[in-house]
């Protein structure tokens, strides 16, 4: 049994240090979707399917019997709903926002899921939201609209394209953080993370007949396989460091040190593209990190409060 104080450090680093790896993916994958010819479907296809099938092969390796899931219906149709919605769905909304806008801007709208889950959570349970949720929901969009705009109404910095997939990421990312709660307590992270991009990459595979496209040429080209490789490398390591955190940290933190993610993915290409925001995006940079952070702050002493009670 780990100590408490052991055990939350432990979730502190490694979700410190999944943020600055998915950050840091960021750019990369936008420098390969600028730099050379091959599809959002294509790179994502080729990612998952070599991930999972890696992920999967260590825990065989290692003595793991990976194929137990598929014996129970139950489990194998949430698996296969974690699959695509979950792990299909992050993560080609977030590199086709990538490609519509950038690193930068597809990494802060992912930020954006807080909101999604307590928006459907009010759907569903037919209630309006408490007074401290209304307040980070407006308090994150006035960020938002802030980052979007330069606070210049009449202008919108990106395009419609690259806002629907950024607020496509937000509702992808929510339910991958969300819905595989259960399965990775009853399986495992690994386990699940590598059966999620597996099926997710064979389905995206059969949809787009990748067998058929002539992309490999440029795939096997220097030095872009390298890049690839990297990519998916420091990827998945970052989503399996994410979602094992989850089991030693609160929410509150995860949401405080999960904000590293989006200001590594802007210190990068500052650097690496000269991306530079406007005084007022960057104004809402801040505004939005806060609010989300909010959110999640005062969901918590909501619920210690409740208990207390």
């Amino acid at each position: 049994m780990e100590d408490g104080a052991f055990a939350r450090s432990k979730g502190i680093l490694l979700i410190v240090l999944g943020s600055i790896l998915w950050g840091a993916s960021g750019p990369m994958m936008e420098w390969v979707l600028n730099n050379t010819s091959l599809s959002v479907s294509f790179f994502l296809t080729v990612r998952l399917i070599t991930a999972g099938i890696c992920i999967l092969l260590f825990l065989l390796i290692t003595g793991q019997r990976v194929f137990l899931i598929w014996k129970d219906i139950s489990w194998l149709k949430q698996l296969v709903v974690f699959g695509v919605l979950g792990m299909l769905g992050v993560q080609y909304t977030f590199v086709a926002a990538i490609e519509a806008s950038n690193a930068s801007i597809a990494t802060l709208l992912q930020f954006l899921g807080p909101v999604y889950i307590i928006l459907f959570l009010s759907w569903k349970n037919r209630i309006f939201p408490p007074k401290y949720q209304v307040i980070g929901i407006i308090g994150t969009l006035i960020g938002l609209f802030l980052l979007l705009t330069n606070a210049n109404v009449s202008i919108l910095l990106i395009s419609r394209e690259a806002l629907l997939w950024g607020l496509a990421v937000g509702i992808a990312f929510s339910i991958y953080t969300v819905y595989p709660a259960r399965l990775m307590k009853e399986w495992g992270v690994l386990v699940v993370v590598g059966w999620g991009m597996l099926i997710g990459g064979v389905v995206l595979a059969f949809v787009t007949q990748i067998w058929k496209t002539d992309e490999w040429v440029h795939l096997a080209a220097y030095p872009i396989s390298i890049i690839v490789i990297i990519i998916i490398l420091i990827g998945t390591i970052a989503f399996i460091l994410f979602l094992s955190s989850m089991k030693y940290i609160t929410a509150v933190e995860t949401s405080i040190l999960s904000s590293i993610e989006p200001l590594t993915a802007m210190i990068i290409s500052v650097f690496w593209f000269n991306q530079i925001l406007g005084v007022w995006q960057y104004i809402g940079v801040i505004i939005m990190l806060l609010f989300v952070t909010w959110l999640s702050v005062a969901g918590e002493i909501k619920w210690i409060s409740k208990r207390k009670g």
